[in-house]
């Protein structure tokens, strides 16, 4: 009994081990993975041992026969495409909209036999987390969930769109309006009615007990980008237009403004971006300086570019670019709104970017500033 205890320990230990090349870099832009060290210092040990030499051969030969398997479950390099995952159908379901099979009010249970386990959570607008599924941000979506675990928020901006009426990502503004009916006009928050700044670049809509937002590419004939359905229980519960801050959503905005953009980029077949922590220091400050002195420019105060500011925090590149955006209701409508300008969509989009870094801050009204710093070295 002992021995065999101590074989599959040693089997976890050497899978750990070996396996280690395939995970060691993702999993290092979400955790510290330093304590791995000990884990090397402890297979030697027990490869050295020969009491126990051949329960670590016999492992050895357990990880090899999984090998494969293991390479497909941690799945590509991040500057690969992933293999394309076909759309699900609605299977029949009388929902007015689905995304990925997946409407409002199903379980978490149920919602993550669908799409597996969430990437990340980011803390959003509405108290909740966003839930980021996806695999190498093929087939992006978010979730999220109340407090007896059923989906209350849905986002996509992939071709994961099911609707009874008919709405796919190649439906247009027009189409939209016809199937949704009139958009809203305003948004009442308490005993305010804020003016929805759409710029026909996105519709809100309120059916039944949802909140319906759909937004459009102006660059591509105003088809569907992305949609966002919200249960009108969780929209009630964002007292304002804009959220109170703390640090748990700045970051929340940034890590989501992020993964939206790397799921613009694997949507046309570009090398997915790598976080960079330096990059969103500079972000941040420069944000942070233009919500405090109530300027909104890539030039600083001082007269320093994007560039200069860069430099002065020891980020070395060849090639950089700055996105700006200010006063957008979250991420989602600071990415649209970026993609639908052409200046900043190139930066978006420009294949030879290979790091990105963005800062969040808030003025005295809780309007966020958003600062994008995209380099490669």
């Amino acid at each position: 009994m002992r021995v065999r205890k101590v074989f599959w320990l040693v089997v976890l230990l050497v899978l750990l081990f070996f396996a280690r090349p395939l995970w060691e870099e993702k999993a290092s832009e979400y955790v510290d993975v330093s304590f791995l060290e000990s884990i090397d210092e402890m297979i030697e040990q027990v490869a050295g041992n020969p009491s126990i030499t051949k329960a670590v051969d016999q492992a050895k030969e357990f990880t090899a026969d999984i090998g494969g398997q293991l390479q497909t479950f941690v799945g590509q390099s991040s500057a690969e495409m992933p293999e394309q995952v076909d759309k699900p159908e609605l299977e029949g379901t009388e929902s007015l909209v689905a995304i990925h099979n997946i409407t409002l009010g199903m379980s978490k249970e149920e919602a993550q036999t669908i799409v597996g386990l969430p990437l990340r959570l980011m803390r959003n607008e509405y108290g909740t987390d966003w839930h980021s599924y996806h695999q190498d941000y093929q087939n992006y979506m978010l979730l999220s969930y109340n407090d007896k675990g059923q989906v209350n928020g849905m986002f996509t901006n992939q071709d994961l769109i099911s609707s009874t009426k008919g709405i796919t990502m190649a439906s247009d503004r027009e189409a939209v309006r016809a199937a949704f009916g009139k958009p809203l006009k305003s948004l009442q928050k308490g005993n305010v009615q804020y003016i929805l700044d759409t710029r026909n670049e996105y519709d809100m809509f309120k059916v039944n007990h949802l909140y319906i937002t759909v937004f459009y590419d102006i660059h591509e004939e105003n088809t569907v980008t992305a949609i966002q359905v919200i249960d009108e229980k969780l929209e009630a519960k964002r007292p304002d237009i804009y959220a109170e801050p703390d640090k748990e959503l700045k970051e929340g905005y940034e890590f989501l403004l992020f993964e939206l953009t790397n799921s613009a980029r694997i949507q046309r077949e570009l090398p997915l971006l790598k976080w960079d922590e330096t990059a969103r220091g500079t972000g941040r400050k420069h944000s942070q300086d233009m919500a405090e002195n109530d300027y909104f420019s890539h030039t600083n105060l001082a007269g320093q570019s994007p560039f200069d500011r860069m430099g002065d925090d020891g980020i070395t590149f060849f090639v950089a670019g700055e996105n700006l955006a200010y006063g957008q209701y979250n991420s989602i409508f600071a990415h649209e709104g970026l993609m639908n300008s052409a200046g900043h969509r190139e930066n978006i989009v420009k294949r030879d970017f290979g790091y990105l870094g963005i800062g969040v801050a808030y003025n005295s009204e809780n309007q966020p500033y958003y600062t994008e710093n995209f380099f490669n070295r």
